[in-house]
């Protein structure tokens, strides 16, 4: 058996990944299929001050705390990322990314467009990947298939999205979800291939060196 083919190959340093993407364009389905093929990958999970949906569970979907607890962790600066999205507070913990990374982990964030930029003017070293539905009318046609808003809501999300694709150039890299399989398989390369940056790589690639005495 080739040990070297089948032995998970550690990195030096985890990775911080965001994605980003309108509402409808598959995202979420996305995610799951990303952290189900690639071991190793941890989601981050964001802190907010609205209340539990059904089903949802305190750790696993959020960490859910009141507005006052939220508000005395911005004043701290616990937060690399937060946004008051509807009259709720979203935010993501510093020290949980850092503790992933420190342990090799890589760890997935899942932000809007804004908490993009606040992730990267704070920690410059993470990938970003913006994905895109085929069309506007593609991304129409997926939201009312879905069966699970208000023709008002529908509009307000297809707003949003015109706003939010604009920033598509201030990501690394770009997946347009025509085809699900695919877009999956491109995400799965994209941070597989993170893994194996120089700085992911640099305490591993040190300790080979030194062998070579001299």
């Amino acid at each position: 058996m080739n040990v070297a083919r089948t032995r998970k190959i550690p990195s030096a340093r985890g990775s911080i990944v965001v994605i980003s993407a309108p509402s409808g364009s598959g995202k979420s389905t996305l995610i799951k299929r990303l952290l189900a093929a690639l071991p190793g990958l941890r989601f981050s999970v964001s802190y907010t001050t609205r209340a539990p949906r059904a089903g949802e569970r305190q750790g696993r979907d959020y960490f859910f705390v009141s507005r006052r607890v939220f508000e005395r962790m911005i004043g701290r600066h616990e937060f690399v990322e937060w946004a008051d999205v509807y009259g709720h507070l979203y935010g993501t913990a510093r020290k949980q990314l850092q503790t992933a990374e420190e342990a090799g982990r890589d760890i997935l964030l899942d932000v809007d467009v804004q908490g993009h930029r606040q992730v990267r003017k704070r920690l410059p070293e993470a990938v970003s990947i913006f994905i895109l539905p085929p069309s506007f009318r593609e991304l129409a046609r997926r939201l009312r298939h879905r069966h699970s808003d208000a023709p008002q809501e529908i509009e307000r999300r297809l707003h949003t999205a015109r706003q939010e694709i604009a920033h598509w150039p201030e990501y690394d890299y770009l997946v347009v979800n025509d085809r699900m399989a695919d877009a999956a398989q491109a995400l799965r390369a994209i941070v597989r291939a993170v893994r194996f940056r120089r700085p992911n790589q640099a305490a591993r690639a040190r300790k080979i060196v030194g062998t070579f005495g001299g």
